[in-house]
């Protein structure tokens, strides 16, 4: 059997295209891309998820802010001095702070007629928030503006809900039982 150069040529010419695109398309070990089309730069490391920031603690713990509270809101800041005297006068129907199971507190949501056991967050500006588990600051959270044992402001983080909602001022009750003394 004799085979010309020319018969070898064109059987080789179709198979060398085959042998081409199986080498680059199922060899997962190849170190050159022999696709004519394809660039030969390696690939781009597989994208990965940020890591999440360590969760901070608080420097307000959940039971400093547990009992009973006289709420009001304000959205201008020259009404915050009316809106805790107003506050106050709440007592008489409190929202009450517990501590939930897992130990963070219970309380309210937006537009949320059940409550949640929410915790208490810090974050490395030194700010503390309250919310539901997951990086502080986030849209459901509450920084707490300022706290003194006694008066608990709290700004909603979402804009919109703030801007529904206000600025909530939370005025710390007598324990009940405890009526307020009148002077005489």
């Amino acid at each position: 059997m004799r085979v010309s150069l020319r018969d070898l040529g064109s059987v080789a010419g179709g198979a060398l295209p085959m042998l081409v695109l199986c080498a680059c398309t199922t060899n997962p070990f190849a170190s050159t891309n022999l696709n004519p089309f394809a660039s030969n730069e390696p690939p781009p490391p597989a994208a990965t998820a940020p890591m999440a920031a360590p969760e901070m603690p608080a420097s307000i713990r959940p039971e400093e802010i547990v009992g009973r509270w006289g709420y009001g809101a304000y959205h201008n800041e020259t009404d915050r001095a009316r809106t805790e005297a107003a506050a106050h006068s709440q007592c008489g129907q409190p929202v009450v702070i517990n501590r939930g199971a897992n130990g963070g507190v219970l309380m309210y949501l937006s537009d949320s007629a059940q409550l949640h056991e929410l915790n208490l967050k810090g974050s490395p500006s030194g700010k503390n928030y309250v919310g539901p588990p997951g990086p502080a600051g986030g849209m459901q959270d509450r920084e707490i503006v300022s706290f003194d044992g006694r008066t608990l402001v709290l700004r909603w983080m979402d804009p919109e809900v703030a801007g529904r909602y206000g600025t909530g001022v939370y005025v710390r009750c007598a324990p009940e039982g405890m009526a307020r003394r009148q002077p005489h």
